[in-house]
């Protein structure tokens, strides 16, 4: 990924904190029929020095057999995103030298999959997942709340993934490259375009 030193993050936190935010990940392989890409929801571990991804896919899913085969895959998890117009930057009216632009943070993550059929494990994954997703509800749905054979039958149509993650970059580009008052403007924008959550990015980011 292309990282000027300004949207560059390092942090194990940050990239932590984004991907379970927003754990929807674009599961990218390369195989025999080229490149194959799936959005599939991840859980994070703690375990190693970056973290381990779980997730499962359908077994009818031919993405199985490249992460099979796979030496590495990439998992691309995409945070907060929106446009940038210049019309919001002070320069625009200072000499007008100005493009739009777009602000996004994204994390990837690099790492050797496995391939688990095991349905103690895939049971203890959908599991994990449920609850994870449905812990804010008043009345929260759980797996066990399906009949067994149902759930069986279920864990019978999957495969698991288990991708220790062996590299991973973070990219928050936020506007830091603009002039402070540029900067004030974005923030505006965006919260006027109700994107609050965005904006609130910018500004972390910019120290403002």
């Amino acid at each position: 990924m292309y990282q000027p030193p300004h949207f560059r993050d390092d942090s194990r936190a940050a990239h932590h904190a984004l991907i379970r935010a927003y754990p929807l990940g674009l599961l990218v392989t390369a195989g025999a029929g080229g490149l194959a890409a799936n959005p599939i929801p991840f859980l994070l571990d703690d375990d190693g020095p970056h973290g381990v991804l779980r997730a499962h896919l359908a077994r009818a899913n031919p993405q199985g057999r490249d992460l099979a085969e796979a030496e590495e895959c990439l998992i691309v998890f995409q945070g907060p995103q929106g446009y940038v117009t210049p019309s919001w930057y002070a320069s625009k009216r200072e000499h007008g030298r100005v493009v739009p632009t777009w602000n996004y943070a994204t994390v990837h993550a690099w790492g050797r999959p496995r391939v688990i059929e095991d349905a103690d494990w895939l049971g203890r994954q959908i599991a994990d997942l449920t609850a994870l997703r449905e812990a804010p509800r008043a009345a929260p749905w759980a797996v066990a709340d399906a009949p067994a054979p149902f759930v069986a039958a279920q864990i019978r149509g999957i495969i698991g993934i288990e991708i220790p993650i062996t590299r991973i970059e973070g990219k928050w580009k936020m506007s830091q490259n603009r002039p402070e008052a540029d900067r004030h403007g974005v923030i505006a924008g965006l919260r006027a375009d109700g994107e609050a959550g965005l904006a609130g990015l910018v500004a972390e980011r910019s120290g403002l």
